[in-house]
């Protein structure tokens, strides 16, 4: 059972780490499972997510949402895999919305349909934003692993669109698809769409095992943001309702962004099984991280060890100690930290005073050179998976 009561257990990140008290988890993520009818090869799930345990059930989410409003989180997202694999995903939305949630559900839109969408429409779902993986139809279609998802998810953003929903769009941008950014932008302007996300691939999960044929390099990052600042600036000029956003890759910046805002901050993320993470990639980390059938949110949010392991500064080692950025960025990500590096504690190496920013000037200069085509990618999707666990 999912424990709704506080845990006596004391944590083992020591006193200096529970010395104030954290303000409340006000964005939940609830990733509800990592089935997933696309095979994108960039996607954020673990690498071995086919191993992972049983889904919590519609009454155990239930039970998380409840906690977690209680708790102050004012923010759900609905996210995966593919949140439309869960039948109870409309009973969940109503659960949520009736608790006073701003819902949000994040899909590549296989698995939508018009009837599903008057059915979230009509349990108070405030906000659906689609997934698009290029705006040119061979290319969408050979990373989505699909012949019709490109068509389906044109359908399914205009049917979206006509149901009041907002339109909100999201393109992964990585080396195969920056150099048609402009028919990415005119796509979304001939949907109508009002916020564009244009996110460029941030190499975690399947994206960092391609990183070698996903990574763009400066030039077409520098053309493709150009281009995007032209499209804003003529689209201020017409007060055109779209929103523009453009995402720069870590590996192309000289200080690190303020990862989730802070470790265990604002953000709380529950994974398919349970497990409660303070980011989407945390569970990487050598670090044992609590679970919501053992745990109460409370305990795991105040007290547990894997919350508590880099709040605040102190365990912070140099450059990072004495530098005066470090409550403007936090260190840096831990799990880029982690995968570059091999221990969590260390400064993001994206940073250029880390002793690792090597690292990330070496993939720069991976990036230059023949890179990998589309069908050297890795696939996400369940043999893979496999295949990468026994390894």
């Amino acid at each position: 059972m999912l424990s709704s009561g506080s845990s006596c257990t004391k944590s083992a990140a020591g006193p200096e780490a529970l010395k104030a008290q954290p303000g409340p988890p006000l964005w939940l993520l609830a990733e509800l499972t990592y089935r997933c009818p696309l095979q994108c090869p960039y996607c954020s799930n673990p690498l071995d997510f086919a191993k992972q345990g049983d889904e919590l059930t519609t009454a155990e989410w239930i039970e998380v949402f409840r906690q977690s409003r209680e708790m102050g989180a004012a923010q759900l997202g609905f996210s995966g895999g593919e949140p439309l694999v869960r039948q109870d995903l409309a009973e969940l939305i109503k659960a949520a919305r009736d608790m006073g949630y701003y819902t949000n559900l994040i899909t590549s839109g296989i698995g939508l349909n018009e009837a599903r969408i008057a059915e979230f429409s009509e349990a108070g779902l405030d906000h659906i934003q689609i997934s698009f993986q290029a705006a040119d139809e061979e290319v969408n279609n050979m990373l989505a692993g699909s012949k019709k998802a490109f068509a389906h998810k044109l359908a399914m953003a205009r049917a979206v669109k006509a149901h009041g929903y907002p339109m909100v769009l999201n393109f992964v941008i990585h080396r195969h698809n920056i150099d048609r950014i402009e028919r990415v932008i005119e796509l979304c302007l001939e949907l109508e769409a009002d916020f564009v996300e244009l996110a460029t691939c941030q190499f975690y999960g399947w994206a960092e095992l391609n990183r070698a044929g996903l990574l763009p390099t400066k030039a077409q990052l520098q053309r493709a943001e150009r281009i995007t600042n032209e499209y804003r600036a003529r689209l201020e000029e017409q007060k055109h309702p779209c929103k523009l956003i453009f995402v720069t890759p870590d590996y192309y910046e000289e200080r690190p962004k303020a990862c989730m805002n802070g470790w265990a901050n604002l953000f709380l993320d529950i994974t398919p099984d349970g497990t409660a993470l303070p980011c989407h990639s945390a569970r990487q980390l050598p670090v044992q991280f609590p679970n919501v059938r053992e745990h109460s949110i409370q305990h795991i949010w105040n007290d547990s060890f894997g919350f508590n392991r880099f709040r605040g500064d102190a365990w912070m080692p140099e450059p990072c100690r004495s530098c005066d950025e470090k409550h403007k960025d936090f260190g840096g990500c831990r799990c880029q930290a982690f995968m570059l590096t091999g221990d969590a504690s260390n400064a993001d190496p994206v940073c250029s005073k880390s002793a690792h920013h090597g690292l990330i000037l070496a993939a720069r200069a991976e990036a230059e050179q023949a890179p990998h085509g589309l069908d050297d990618l890795v696939m996400r999707n369940e043999r893979a998976s496999k295949i990468i666990c026994k390894a």
